[in-house]
C-alpha cells in the first residue's frame, strides 16, 4: 500500500511549489499571499499493523480477513478500495520523528512542512525558517498581512480571542535588532502550545517538549498506562536552553532522547504547564475513547430526540443530520405511485459501497440491503404482488427490529407491499459507530457510490415511479435474539466489483 505515496509527492513537487502556485494568480500574483501546508497531521496508522482496504472497518472496530487484503493488492489505489497502508509504513513516513497521526503528543503525529510565498513582501526569498509555529498561527498571519484587527464581534456574537501568533515577523532576513531569522536557534514568538487527541497529551514551551501517550491508532480502544491523569510522561529538549536542574541538556529536535529521568524537576514543571494550558483552552474533560467518538450522534444535531421523520423525493443530507438508526428498531414507509408496468429505483439509502443500507425496488422485488463494510451483505427481498394498484398511492415498507440497543448488534427485517408481508430475514451484524464521512443519506436516488452491487450499472438509480414521501419512525420493538441468531447461519460474502461514483 505504501508504494502509492510517491504519487502525492510527485503532485507536490510538480504542481504545488510556490512558483507554480503564484503563476496561477497573475496579474496580481506578486501581491498575493500563498500559504501551503503539506498535510494536516502525521502519516495515518489507522490501517492497523496489516493495513486496511476499507476504512469503514477501522471506524467501526471491525477486523478484515488478511486474505482479502492480499487478494486486493493489484487493485489498491483504485475506486475498489478505501485503503490505508500498514502502521509500520506510517511510522516510517514520519521519519525522523516518533509516532503517527492521532498521536498528538509527538511530532510524528503533528509536524508538517509549510511553504509561504508573497513576492512583494517576503524579502528573504528561498530561505528556511525554524521557528516553532502551529496551525493556529495562520489566521493571525493573514490578519496582520492585510492590516486588520481580529473582530471582537461577528453578527452580534462575541468572538473568542485569537490564540495564535502571526508569522509575518519571519518574512524578513533579520529582525529589528539585526539578528538573522534563518538560524536553527532563531527565537520564536510562539512560545507555548498544548497538544491533545484521544488522551495523547503534549506540551511545548520554549524549546522543551513533554509527551505522554494514552492510545495508539492500531490498538483501537485499548488504552495504555494507568489513567488519563497518571501518565508516563517523557521529556525532550527539542531546541531549548539548558536547564540547571538537568544532568543532560543536549537538544534533539527528533524527540529521540527522553530526558525524563535526567530532568525530573523540569518534567514536573512541564506537566503542570500542560494542565494549566488544558484548563485555559477547554481541553477538559480528557477523553481517550476512539471508535465511539467517530459517531456523528455525539455532535449537536437537529435530529436528536426526534422519532419521526418525513422526507420528500430527492432529499439529500450528510449522515450527521440523517435519522440515527444504528441499533434502533424503526420503520421505513415509502408513499409511492406505480405506473403501468411497475417501477424500480432507490427509495432511501445511506452511504454506499464501503458500507451502508438501502431500500429499493428492482426486478419486480422490494429489496432491503445492508452492506456491512464489504465484510458481509444481508439482503432481504420480496416479490411485489402483481395486482398492486397503479397511479394511486400505495405503501412500500421495511420494518427493522434490533435485538438490543447495544452497538453493532443485529436484527430482523420484514418487508410489506401495501400492507401485505412479502419478505423477511436477518441482519446478523451492523455498523456500530459511523457509516461514512463523505457519502450521504439519499431519498429517491443514490448519489455517490451504490450500497448494493446489483444496481451499480444503473446509478444513480432514480426511482421511476412517483415517490410522494419517505417516512421513518423509530420504535421500541425488539426482535427475538435467539431466533435472529438461529437465522444467521447462512450469510453471503460480497464479491468485489466496479463502483462508478455519481453525484
Amino acid at each position: 500500500m505504501q508504494y502509492l505515496q510517491p504519487i502525492f509527492f510527485c503532485h507536490l513537487s510538480q504542481s504545488l511549489c510556490p512558483s507554480s502556485l503564484q503563476a496561477t494568480l497573475s496579474p496580481r500574483q506578486d501581491n498575493t499571499l500563498v500559504i501551503y501546508i503539506a498535510g494536516d497531521n502525521g502519516a495515518s496508522a489507522e490501517g492497523g499493523v496489516d493495513g486496511t482496504i476499507n476504512t469503514t472497518t477501522y471506524r467501526n472496530g471491525l477486523e478484515e480477513p488478511f486474505a482479502d487484503k492480499l487478494a486486493a493488492i493489484d487493485e489498491l489505489g483504485s475506486s475498489l478500495h478505501d485503503n490505508y497502508f500498514p502502521a509500520g509504513w506510517a511510522w516510517a513516513m514520519g521519519t525522523p520523528f516518533q509516532w503517527t497521526k492521532q498521536v498528538a503528543s509527538h511530532f510524528g503525529g503533528t509536524r508538517n512542512g509549510m511553504v509561504v510565498s508573497w513576492p512583494d513582501r517576503i524579502t528573504d526569498v528561498g530561505d528556511v525558517r525554524y521557528q516553532f509555529s502551529h496551525v493556529i498561527d495562520i489566521v493571525p498571519t493573514i490578519l496582520e498581512a492585510v492590516g486588520i484587527e481580529a473582530p471582537t464581534q461577528v453578527n452580534g456574537v462575541t468572538q473568542k480571542p485569537i490564540e495564535g501568533t502571526s508569522l509575518v515577523y519571519t518574512f524578513d532576513a533579520t529582525d529589528a535588532e539585526g539578528n538573522e531569522l534563518n538560524g536553527i536557534d532563531a527565537p520564536s514568538q510562539h512560545t507555548t502550545q498544548y497538544f491533545e487527541i484521544a488522551g495523547n497529551q503534549g506540551i511545548y514551551d520554549n524549546g522543551w517538549m513533554a509527551s505522554a501517550i494514552r492510545t495508539v491508532p492500531w490498538r483501537g480502544n485499548e488504552p495504555l498506562g494507568n489513567s488519563l491523569i497518571d501518565m508516563d510522561w517523557e521529556l525532550y529538549n527539542v531546541n531549548g536552553d539548558s536547564d540547571e536542574s538537568c544532568s543532560v541538556n543536549t537538544p534533539d529536535f527528533t524527540q529521540a532522547n527522553d530526558l525524563a529521568e535526567e530532568c525530573p524537576d523540569k518534567l514536573d514543571e512541564m506537566v503542570k504547564l500542560f494542565y494549566a494550558e488544558a484548563a485555559k483552552h477547554n481541553v477538559f474533560p480528557l477523553d481517550d475513547r476512539r471508535y465511539e467518538r467517530f459517531n456523528p450522534a455525539l455532535r449537536p444535531s437537529l435530529v436528536e430526540g426526534r422519532t419521526t421523520f418525513i422526507f420528500p423525493d430527492h432529499f439529500r443530507a450528510p449522515e450527521g443530520v440523517a435519522p440515527n438508526l444504528k441499533s434502533k428498531s424503526h420503520k421505513i414507509i415509502a408513499d409511492v405511485e406505480l405506473p403501468e408496468g411497475g417501477a424500480e429505483g432507490v427509495l432511501v439509502t445511506l452511504a454506499g459501497y464501503f458500507g451502508g443500507y438501502g431500500l429499493f425496488v428492482q426486478d419486480g422485488k422490494l429489496v432491503y440491503d445492508y452492506n456491512l463494510a464489504r465484510l458481509e451483505d444481508y439482503r432481504i427481498e420480496g416479490d411485489l404482488p402483481t395486482n398492486l394498484p397503479t397511479d394511486t398511492s400505495i405503501t412500500l415498507k421495511a420494518v427493522y427490529k434490533t435485538v438490543s440497543n447495544e452497538p453493532g448488534v443485529g436484527g430482523e427485517v420484514t418487508l410489506y407491499a401495501n400492507g401485505k408481508k412479502i419478505g423477511h430475514g436477518p441482519v446478523c451484524q451492523t455498523l456500530s459507530t459511523r457509516y461514512t464521512p463523505d457519502e450521504t443519506f439519499d431519498v429517491g436516488f443514490d448519489t455517490g457510490s451504490a450500497v448494493s452491487d446489483t444496481y451499480v450499472d444503473l446509478m444513480p438509480f432514480d426511482f421511476t415511479g412517483t415517490l410522494n414521501s419517505v417516512k421513518i419512525k423509530i420504535t421500541d420493538d425488539l426482535a427475538d435474539k435467539e431466533l435472529v441468531e438461529a437465522s444467521c447461519g447462512k450469510q453471503r460474502r460480497i464479491p468485489l466489483g466496479p463502483i462508478p461514483f455519481y453525484d
